[in-house]
């Protein structure tokens, strides 16, 4: 992918398997605290830290010396490496090209899957017209990757030297760091990088200032047809290795996207999904999204079809729902696993209604009966739990809808909170919570009658079909042409216009059809459509907010209050095709929806999608910049409408 200059601060992302990853900017610029050439997770696939921060280069040729890295201190940008910048690639591997002093210098970057461990070689890619040097000094900022180092962190600048390898021991609490090279020479010179600056996080409204440092500095000689190797790792690698690990990475990657396949786009969306799949003790998870999610339940649930179904990738999809499914508790999915590896949260209502849909969708693309056999005893505990009731107020009303809430909690999907307020109140009967447990219930009464438990499939229908008639009784409103999108435990209905209601067209048993569905389809797009996914809020409403900037307050404040959302694409799409035929011309309609978001991707994205768009335009994209479910929800809509 060439972009330069236009896209030259759009950031690049590689990952490992294990919630380790690898992130900066095309022009090389750390802009955020998360940038870093190795940010490992300690305790897989949390504990992450940001270990090598960057890489300072500079290349000599003659009495000239071309420094090739960026970053802006004090409010201007030193050294200017971006304007040697000529040519960058992320596919297969991050790649760059310089020029200076008529030299061209090609570096390639790359993480080693299931490892902690970043491979970086650089290649002349022209003869040089006399010797040329390549020095390269690495910044360190070994903390937390929520955290910055300030000037009172202390550091040991002590320097293990070893056969091809320097080792590193900056503090205590994190892992050593080796850094194994084939340079010509090493200098052990110390030296503090004061105050550089992170322009990301100061529009984000958090402390931006952070001092790095470096021990040493390595050189190379360099010739044409010489590769210079620099491996970052926590484990025991050497440079020599390089191009096996390089040529391994290659082929599985290839192997990840589909070989052979003559679509660029299906590659590359395959590429982008593998990024969120990882190991959480012997099984898999699913990142919900790079660089500062960890494993959420409702994220990893709603992105599994697209990530590993639609790629099939069937044996990783049962490893995720059995590593969720072991964390059942009380009927419950785990709604985040934290970063800090403390015990799970269980604070949400949908989450574990998203788990059951994805084992729904699992044995539909597999028909692993084996497998759902295993799971039925827990669907049924699931479904008790819920009519019985279990964590913040979840439990069946005498109605059969699904009812949750207490004081101060967010338990659906539009879970912010501003200084301890809720921004979107939804406690009571959310509208896509009543179209997930219609779902379920139906879900599990088909398996119970395929596995003879009659007695229970007959009770779960007929608390469906109670659940269909007073869902249609009480969220339907004529004059709105729509649905409520929550009934609060006083009876009070809020027909706020979200998309939360497309989810009673979308899933596999829909609670509305017929013209109510195609009124409720017709309102979603003509109000909420936008080029980059559904806004969270119609546009008409007091509090809509289209821009989703500034400090954590303001942006929680319009994070699902107009906020555009790329995943629900996904079952607006599957609402479309429903309601109004899975014809050629339908899926040509939905196709083109999903266009900007594919030009995105291509584009500015770097083959990822982000979690977020502004609801305004130019709809300039916002918060993680990859994300599990846009990812999923694009890639499975892209296989279903050929787009």
């Amino acid at each position: 992918m060439n972009g330069l200059p236009l896209f030259s601060d759009a950031e690049w992302l590689e990952t490992n398997g294990l919630g380790g990853f690898a992130l900066s900017t095309v022009s090389g610029i750390n802009s955020r605290r998360y940038h870093g050439l190795l940010v490992a997770a300690t305790t897989p696939p949390t504990g992450r830290a940001v270990l090598l921060g960057k890489l300072e280069e500079t290349l000599v040729a003659g009495d000239e010396r071309f420094d090739l890295s960026v970053n802006r201190y004090g409010g201007r940008l030193h050294p200017r490496g971006d304007l040697h910048l000529r040519s960058f690639r992320s596919d297969p591997f991050p790649a760059w090209e310089y020029e200076a002093g008529g030299i061209r210098l090609k570096r390639t970057f790359f993480l080693v899957h299931g490892e902690e461990t970043a491979v970086v070689t650089w290649e002349l890619m022209s003869e040089p017209p006399g010797p040329v040097r390549l020095e390269v000094r690495p910044l360190l900022a070994y903390r937390g990757h929520h955290d910055l180092r300030g000037p009172g962190t202390p550091c040991d600048p002590a320097v293990l030297r070893e056969e091809g390898a320097v080792r590193l021991h900056p503090c205590a609490d994190l892992p050593d760091l080796r850094l194994a090279h084939d340079a010509d020479s090493v200098s052990e010179t110390f030296f503090w990088y004061r105050g550089l600056q992170y322009d990301l996080d100061r529009e984000r409204g958090f402390e931006f200032s952070e001092d790095l440092f470096s021990p040493l500095s390595f050189a190379w000689d360099l010739a044409a047809g010489r590769e210079a190797t620099l491996v970052a790792t926590l484990g025991s690698r050497t440079a020599g290795e390089a191009p096996v690990l390089r040529a391994a990475e290659e082929k599985r990657r290839r192997r990840v996207e589909g070989a052979g396949s003559d679509r660029r786009l299906l590659r590359l969306l395959r590429a982008a999904a593998d990024r969120f799949v990882v190991r959480r003790g012997e099984g898999w998870t699913i990142i919900a999204g790079y660089p500062w999610f960890t494993d959420w339940g409702r994220d990893a649930m709603i992105a599994l079809p697209g990530l590993l179904l639609a790629t099939r990738r069937f044996d990783v999809a049962r490893s995720v729902l059995e590593t969720f499914a072991r964390y059942v508790d009380r009927g419950m999915v785990p709604n985040r696993f934290p970063d800090e590896g403390t015990e799970p949260e269980y604070n949400n209502v949908d989450g574990t209604l998203w788990f059951v849909e994805a084992v729904r969708a699992y044995h539909e693309a597999t028909r692993d009966d084996g497998f759902l056999r295993q799971l039925y005893p827990l669907l049924v505990e699931i479904v008790e739990r819920h009519l019985r009731g279990t964590r913040f107020g979840i439990h069946a009303d005498v109605d059969a809808l699904l009812s949750s809430g207490e004081p101060g909690q967010q338990l659906t999907w539009m879970d912010a909170k501003v200084n301890g307020l809720v921004v979107t109140p939804r406690a009571g009967k959310p509208v896509e919570v009543q179209a997930l447990w219609h779902n379920a219930l139906r879900t599990v009464a088909l398996y119970a009658a395929d596995l003879g438990d009659a007695f229970t499939a007959a009770r779960l229908l007929a608390l469906a079909d109670q659940a269909r008639e007073s869902f249609g009784a009480l969220f339907w409103d004529e004059k709105a042409g729509h649905l409520a999108d929550v009934v609060a435990p006083d009876g009070t209905r809020d027909f706020s216009l979200r998309p939360n209601q497309i989810f009673a067209l979308s899933l596999h048993r829909p609670l509305v059809t017929g013209a109510r569905a195609k009124r409720v389809l017709e309102a979603v797009e003509s109000r909420l459509l936008t080029p980059y996914g559904l806004r969270s809020l119609d546009p008409a409403h007091d509090d809509y907010r289209g821009r989703f900037e500034g400090g954590p307050a303001q942006r929680d404040a319009a994070y699902h209050q107009g906020t555009v959302w790329p995943w629900l694409l996904g079952p607006l799409v599957d609402a479309h095709l429903a309601v109004r035929g899975n014809s050629p011309e339908s899926r040509r309609t939905a196709a083109a929806w999903l266009a900007p978001l594919v030009e995105h991707f291509f584009g500015p994205g770097l083959g990822q999608l982000p979690e977020v768009f502004d609801g305004d335009p130019p709809h300039r994209a916002g918060g993680c910049v990859a994300q599990a479910w846009s990812v999923g929800e694009v890639l499975r809509a892209v296989l279903k409408t050929g787009a």
